[in-house]
């Protein structure tokens, strides 16, 4: 990639909050097996449909979705977050720099809860943490948490990545992996 388009996709990636949480909307990705853009786009929409709860089959952990193809939102996607692409191979810079952006958001949210989580068993007594003094068991849930406002990252499947060595091995054993923003409500 020329000098000229590192520029261009630098200009891209907003850089608006280090965390990509704003105002209960939140940049998830998914990581989808796919041949081009628009067959990751499809899969990638399939699986924030399951997150939203538009499978039957599966219960919602985000109220809505809005991908970055689409154009007719004041509120969600571009509007807020500016310019991100649509679907972009993981090997590529775009790719690289968003799955970096997901697993770093999914690991600071997670050692953010934990810490909260320390903090209650050292300064609270087993009555004030049934009770969810300073939220603590909602800190609890957080840790344990498989998919929702903790987790940035999902498989094909829409299953949450919450460990490093899962991440590792979904990047191990596709051959042509996408990864696809989304703009998620919760």
């Amino acid at each position: 990639m020329g000098a000229g388009a590192a520029g261009a996709s630098e200009q891209r990636l907003p850089v608006r909050r280090r965390f990509e949480v704003f105002e209960m909307h939140m940049v998830i990705y998914s990581l989808v097996e796919a041949s081009t853009e628009d067959e990751a786009l499809s899969t990638g929409k399939t699986v924030f449909d399951r997150l939203v709860g538009a499978d039957p089959h599966a219960g919602a952990v985000f109220d809505y979705h809005v991908t970055f193809d689409e154009e007719d939102t004041s509120v969600a996607g571009k509007a807020r977050w500016g310019d991100l692409p649509t679907a972009a191979p993981v090997d590529s810079d775009d790719g690289q720099d968003m799955l970096e952006r997901g697993w770093e958001a999914t690991k600071e949210e997670f050692e953010r809860n934990l810490d909260r989580v320390k903090e209650a068993l050292d300064e609270l007594s087993d009555e004030e943490i049934m009770r969810d003094e300073d939220l603590a068991r909602h800190a609890f849930h957080q840790v344990g948490a498989y998919d929702g406002p903790t987790v940035f990252l999902y498989n094909e499947y829409a299953n949450g990545i919450r460990h490093r060595e899962q991440l590792d091995r979904v990047l191990e054993e596709n051959e042509e992996l996408w990864i696809v923003p989304a703009d998620v409500h919760f």
